[in-house]
């Protein structure tokens, strides 16, 4: 379908309900406007070509805070906020556009890693279509003009939701869109970890590709399980709301990887690599030979890692049962987990800052009893997530944006779909 036809159907009500699917909204009137703005400008950079439009979502994790790195267990799910794309077939390269920023056009028959794209778009890009080439999918080139509404600041992996984006344009465009989104996870992780040059695991790649609740159980490390849990978010009566604490995560790499490395410490000493190797039997049969060999936070945040996962399976099988009292309750016991023994909410050393604990502390004021909180991600700096009841929102928000500013919160529901051929 060509561009201007697209633009027909979609000021009709032809599209209305894909809309309502993927936004999970009744109204969509900003997002009928949103679409028919890129392609007017897709008509204006391309043509009137024949063209489609391809989206995919940000993810949150709701549950398992950093157990991927033991091999553990997490619960995410994709949201509905997205990057979306116009894309029209082109013979010898890929040319993608967005507003904000510049990525150089890539030569689809050059598809060795460049060293120099270390951390760029470009990578991302390359490594996606040498992966499609080395899998036998068929590749081509093709020009996007983009929108993101997966802001920066907001810690729902902006760039997993770039790496499947690029991923299903390929797959739409080229394969029929028949290649599985387990498959289209796993090229933008290797992506990633090999042209990118960032080690990740596959958490954030799974949750936007898939969409949806899914569940992820890392212990076999090339194999993965992955499960879809059906939930219908939308009548829960909760919203899920990001809170930007604004910290600086400026020089907490070292942070960061302290909480990797003192948890392979304990599992080293319990004589395995990870601490899903391990058992909280095993520990705790060993305290006092672990105690020599780790300190006493490396043993603290081994006891969340094991009692994380299977607050990971009680949270999975809580939102298969529809219970959402018991999903609330074990969401707020990971955050108090992640707060006191995973100990990634503040630094000691800078005590008297402390963004995380005050929205966590805020959050508990207003939705003890009505609603669930807890950090979100890495920790130490960014975001907490927070469900909140409808009737609250205004309160909470209200709350919240005092402190950390007006464009501190960011209200979001859990997308059934990742990524997504609107046309």
């Amino acid at each position: 379908m060509k561009i201007s036809e697209i633009r027909t159907i979609l000021a009709g009500n032809e599209l209305d309900e894909k809309l309502r699917y993927i936004t999970c909204s009744k109204d969509i009137a900003g997002q009928k406007e949103r679409y028919d703005a890129l392609l007017k400008k897709a008509l204006s950079a391309f043509g009137d070509q024949e063209a489609y439009i391809i989206t995919a979502p940000g993810r949150t994790e709701v549950c398992g805070n950093h157990t991927d790195h033991q091999l553990g267990k997490v619960l995410a799910a994709s949201v509905n906020m997205d990057i979306s794309a116009v894309a029209v077939k082109c013979s010898d390269e890929v040319e993608y556009i967005s507003e904000g920023f510049k990525v150089a056009p890539v030569k689809i028959d050059d598809l060795n890693i460049h060293p120099e794209e270390k951390f760029t778009s470009e990578a991302l890009i390359r490594g996606t279509l040498a992966a499609f080439a080395s899998r036998g999918y068929k590749t081509g080139g093709f020009r996007a003009l983009s929108d993101s509404e997966v802001l920066p600041g907001s810690g729902i992996s902006s760039s997993a939701a770039f790496e499947v984006l690029i991923g299903t344009i390929l797959s739409d465009l080229y394969n029929d869109g028949k290649i599985d989104p387990i498959e289209i996870a796993k090229i933008g992780q290797y992506a990633e970890n090999a042209y990118f040059m960032k080690p990740c695991g596959l958490l954030d790649q799974m949750a936007c590709s898939l969409g949806g609740f899914i569940t992820i159980d890392f212990k076999d490390r090339e194999n993965p399980k992955v499960e879809k849990i059906h939930f219908d978010f939308a009548n829960s009566g909760l919203n899920v709301v990001l809170v930007n604490t604004k910290g600086d995560h400026a020089d907490l790499s070292d942070e960061y990887g302290l909480m990797p490395k003192e948890m392979k410490e304990v599992a080293h000493a319990l004589g395995k690599e990870v601490l899903s190797q391990c058992t909280m039997e095993e520990f705790m049969q060993n305290l006092k030979k672990i105690r020599e060999q780790c300190s006493d936070r490396a043993m603290l945040r081994a006891i969340h890692y094991f009692n994380e996962v299977e607050r990971v399976d009680a949270a999975v099988s809580a939102l298969k049962k529809d219970d959402i009292e018991t999903f609330k309750k074990t969401i707020i016991a990971s955050g108090y987990s992640s707060y006191m023994y995973l100990q990634n909410v503040y630094l000691p050393k800078d005590y008297k800052t402390q963004n995380l604990s005050l929205a966590l502390a805020l959050s508990e004021q207003i939705l003890k009893g009505r609603g669930a909180w807890r950090v979100h991600g890495g920790g130490l700096a960014g975001t907490i997530q927070a469900f909140v009841p409808h009737d609250l929102l205004d309160a909470y928000k209200k709350t919240l944006c005092s402190v950390y500013g007006e464009d501190a919160c960011f209200v979001l529901s859990i997308r059934p779909v990742g990524g997504y051929q609107i046309v």
